[in-house]
């Protein structure tokens, strides 16, 4: 009993000296509920203060922040608070004494409260973790290398390091979301060897991590659309995650995912048919300016006619509310959907007046180009846009050169030539052409441009000449050249460097890969350029890696060879068409129509791929699909299924397809008249005369199907043309154009006399040919044997052979029509 008392006393003691050693201070924070009161706390214990306590203090105030909304926080008002300033004194004087963990978390939240980057306390807490860098386990590595981002040293030598000791530590990463972190961090830095195993590791975490945490997928696709690589297998992957957690997403992860995927052209039919529901779903929740901007950025380019009345509504409400940024956004959005909402855009050209001192000169171009395309008027707003962009004109050069040129300006002042002429040395093929489209428009702003072409103007032009020559010559990485080739067109580029980049392409051909194909393919096609060395290369290397090139690489793959009628890749057609019908249920709707046009054109018809794309199922899932995508994609989709519908029931007549768009094609000849050029009508004139008199030719003939025939006449069995019952006329316009009164279908439809034959004549202008050679291109071939198969004897009359020296005559003029219509030459 005795021992029993002293074990208890001794308790009692033991547990008494445990309360009074306790640490108070600590104490006093954890039971915190507000950052006035960790504050508070710290104001009253500033002496007792250890590094413990300043991080638990640091951590709560921005823990307290993280779970208030974006609008609600009071990052300034703490970090302007005189015992945050004691915090920072403390950590800084302290920094010695943190552990690896705490050095790295409190360097965290200081960025998070906007400390400045300059501020001694993040100099020294950045250079201490340099010094630790190599044992910071992977976690607070991961968090450091966040911190060194928000201070723009994304390319520093610090993250070199970090993206060194990703690359030797790779297979102990265990976690997603500490791997996918770090891939963002230092994807500017990553090898292609390390990109490929950084890919293989991440596809190996998402196979074990649980599906419900969206941020990691998410971040896998950013990761991707930041090195511009498009691994198909981890994108299915990550978006078959998105989708299950697509109930769960906000506006702001559905905007950010929707530019993600744009920016790898990935295109989800599932996910673009489960997105639409759910920003609609979000339209009442979002009711403040943050969410709503990010809901009418993402819902309004794919929404009804009526939900975007209701959008637009909104916005207009809350166009007060918006910060300069948001109203830039919507700006932006408008663009996108060619708003004609006049009170709206008003309010927000409104808001961006007012705020034009918070815009940086690129956002400043933005707005321009947005409301330029928007053809909104407001002289005094565009003449402030554009001062502030001449007077600061900085790095961003070629950008703000290309919008500079929409503004109206009757003089361009010297200060922006001299330094758009500093800059010119440095810029990429593609910048090199911005620039020139620049200059073609301020050359005719310019007043003296009709007498002759101010020098300062032909300097720039000569300097852009060189450098674009020199830019090409000195080029030896294929992958590189293309990235500049992208989206580098017009006169420019075509009159004075495309022979010098055919050049360059072709003293690289050992350099063409699986992997940059679809590229190179896209650009030939691009400039109607026909090369084949080029495209044998291509199609040997194509051929062999079919497998691995994605589903949309193989539809650009085969674009130059059936829209430049290249006929020697027999095999390539074989290989993609079994790939395809492999794997035919993975392409998206719309791609696969495109596909099966680019096959028509050079008359391949896949049974199992034409059998899928008229189903009823996939006509609807198309439908479907057609809804979530821009007016021009729509409109481009729709007029490719009607031409492979028309194709197919021409050539193809067994599979039984039927013609479903007669009225589609109705209104599509609606819209607009046929316009006449000199050319055109001058060889209707002579048709007259060869076939004697203008009642024996009909023009803008439609057939049936609902080609356009220009010129059309009946010859006998003899040879000698049947007058129609009235003849065509020409209907000129109120601006002095000249126009076909198209023929209906019934004129074309008429019994002929036995032995007879209709002959349609076609005249093929520049756009019927490659531009390097007198090479027919593939829809001019299409169109001639499907006229053909309509019974016509087609009679085509090519641009270079009609304004050629040989007929520059009226009677050779006419020789040559009756030669191709009668077979013979006339005495």
């Amino acid at each position: 009993m005795f021992r029993l008392r002293c074990g208890s006393s001794f308790l009692r003691r033991l547990l008494h000296g445990g309360t009074v050693n306790r640490d108070q201070v600590l104490q006093q924070l954890q039971v915190c509920a507000a950052e006035d009161q960790v504050l508070d706390v710290v104001g009253k214990n500033k002496a007792k203060l250890t590094v413990n306590h300043v991080s638990t203090a640091v951590g709560m105030l921005w823990q307290f922040q993280r779970e208030k909304p974006q609008m609600l926080r009071t990052v300034k008002v703490i970090r302007c608070h005189p015992q945050f300033l004691t915090l920072r004194v403390l950590a800084e004087n302290k920094i010695a004494l943190m552990d690896d963990l705490t050095l790295v978390d409190m360097l965290y939240s200081f960025i998070r409260f906007n400390v400045d980057d300059h501020d001694s306390l993040v100099q020294q807490l950045v250079s201490e973790a340099w010094l630790r860098i190599d044992r910071l386990p992977m976690e607070s590595l991961s968090k450091f290398s966040m911190c060194l981002s928000e201070l723009q040293l994304q390319n520093s030598p610090l993250m070199g390091h970090i993206t060194s000791i990703v690359d030797q530590r790779l297979s102990s990463i265990d976690d997603a979301r500490i791997l996918t972190s770090l891939m963002i961090r230092i994807s500017s830095l990553v090898s292609p060897r390390l990109r490929d195993a950084l890919i293989s590791r991440a596809e190996e975490l998402l196979d074990t991590m649980d599906p419900a945490n969206y941020n990691n997928p998410r971040r896998m696709v950013q990761f991707m659309r930041n090195i511009k690589h498009s691994y198909r297998p981890l994108l299915d992957k990550c978006n078959k995650i998105i989708l299950i957690n697509m109930s769960r997403l906000d506006a702001e992860n559905i905007s950010m995912i929707m530019g993600l995927y744009q920016g790898l052209q990935f295109n989800s039919c599932d996910f673009s048919l489960a997105v639409k529901p759910r920003l609609t779903e979000l339209i009442d929740s979002s009711t403040d300016p943050h969410s709503f901007t990010k809901l009418f950025v993402a819902l309004a380019p794919m929404a009804s006619q009526e939900i975007r009345d209701g959008l637009e509504n909104t916005a207009l409400l809350l166009a007060d509310e918006l910060t300069p940024h948001q109203a830039l956004a919507v700006a932006e959005a408008l663009q996108d959907i060619q708003s004609r909402n006049l009170s709206l855009l008003n309010k927000i050209a409104s808001v961006i007046q007012r705020n034009l001192h918070v815009y940086k000169p690129v956002q400043v171009a933005r707005i321009i180009q947005a409301l330029f395309l928007l053809k909104y008027q407001n002289p005094e707003l565009f003449a402030k846009l554009r001062q502030i962009l001449v007077n600061v004109l900085p790095y961003e050069v070629t950008m703000l050169t290309r919008v500079l040129s929409m503004l109206p300006c009757q003089r361009l002042e010297e200060g922006v030539i001299s330094r758009v002429e500093a800059v010119v040395t440095q810029c990429n093929l593609n910048e090199l052409n911005t620039i020139s489209f620049a200059v073609a428009k301020w050359l005719r702003n310019e007043p003296s441009y009709r007498h002759n072409t101010p020098s300062k103007y032909v300097r720039l032009l000569q300097t852009l000449n060189r450098c674009g020559r020199e830019r090409l010559q000195n080029a030896d990485r294929l992958d590189l050249l293309l990235e500049e080739l992208k989206y580098t067109t017009g006169e420019w580029f075509e009159e004075m460097l495309l022979d010098e980049t055919m050049v360059t392409l072709k003293r690289m051909m050992d350099q063409i890969h699986w992997t940059n194909v679809p590229a190179l393919c896209l650009f030939l096609t691009k400039i109607n350029h026909i090369c084949p060395p080029l495209l044998d290369r291509i199609a040997t290397v194509a051929i062999k890696d079919i497998d691995k090139i994605q589903h949309w690489g193989i539809y650009a793959t085969l674009l130059p060879f059936s829209v430049l009628n290249y006929d020697s890749a027999d095999e390539l057609y074989d290989a993609s068409i079994q790939c395809v019908t492999a794997h035919i249920s993975s392409f998206e709707p719309h791609m696969l129509v495109f596909l099966g046009h680019t096959l028509a054109l050079a008359d391949y018809f896949p049974e199992e791929l034409v059998r899928e794309i008229f189903s009823i199922e996939f006509l609807g899932k198309l439908d479907a699909k057609l809804e979530t995508l821009s007016d021009a994609l729509t409109m481009r989709t729709r007029l490719r299924l009607m031409e492979l519908n028309r194709a197919v029931c021409l050539e193809c007549p067994e599979y039984q397809v039927p013609w479903f768009h007669e009225n589609y094609c109705q209104q599509f000849q609606k819209q607009g008249k046929v316009t006449a050029s000199p050319m055109q009508q001058q060889i209707h004139n002579m048709l007259g005369e060869v076939l004697g008199g203008i009642n024996c030719v009909r023009v803008a003939v439609v057939t049936p199907y609902f080609y356009t025939v220009d010129f059309e006449c009946v010859l006998d069995k003899r040879l000698q043309p049947l007058p129609y019952s009235g003849p065509s006329t020409l209907q000129i316009s109120d601006r002095g154009k000249v126009h076909w009164g198209t023929s209906s279908e019934d004129t074309t439809r008429d019994v002929l006399p036995p032995g007879a034959q209709r002959v349609a004549v076609n005249f093929l202008d520049s756009k019927s040919f490659c531009k390097n050679s007198h090479h027919l291109r593939g829809n001019a071939l299409m169109t001639k044997r499907h006229l053909e198969i309509l019974g016509y004897r087609v009679v085509q009359v090519p641009h270079f052979e009609w304004n050629s020296m040989e007929l520059s005559t009226p009677n050779a003029w006419k020789e040559y029509l009756k030669k191709n219509l009668f077979g013979q030459l006339s005495s």
